[in-house]
């Protein structure tokens, strides 16, 4: 029974490990979204981990994208050009999408991001 217990207690601590992950990277989360989210960040963020289990979090938005409230991680790994995109639903914690973006589609999406932005900022 006691060599159960430090074998459960040795799983539990390798398994907390990788949950341990990196917190540093930028965030874009509204306090007017983050109020509906009913999965945390950090819980979304260890998901997006898990999904691209060499990259690093380079960033993240919390957005409402086609009705549905989502995490968006980019996610860079060392030694692949351009970026993993993770979106992770908010309300479920499940991922809902992956994609690889290549330097080019980085671009445009930054583009596209920033003339959105600009019409927002107008009167």
């Amino acid at each position: 029974m006691k060599t159960r217990m430090l074998l459960a207690a040795a799983l539990g601590f390798v398994a907390a490990v990788p949950i341990a992950a990196q917190t540093s990277y930028k965030k874009e989360i509204p306090d007017s979204l983050a109020k509906l989210a009913k999965v945390t960040e950090a819980a979304a963020a260890a998901t997006a981990q898990a999904r691209v289990p060499k990259g690093v979090i380079q960033g993240v938005e919390l957005e409402k994208e086609k009705g549905k409230l989502i995490y968006s991680y980019d996610v860079k790994t060392a030694g692949k050009s351009g970026i993993d995109e993770v979106d992770i639903d908010a309300t479920t914690g499940k991922i809902i999408a992956f994609a690889h973006e290549s330097p080019a589609d980085e671009k445009k999406e930054a583009a596209a991001d920033a003339k959105a932005a600009k019409k927002v900022k107008k009167p």
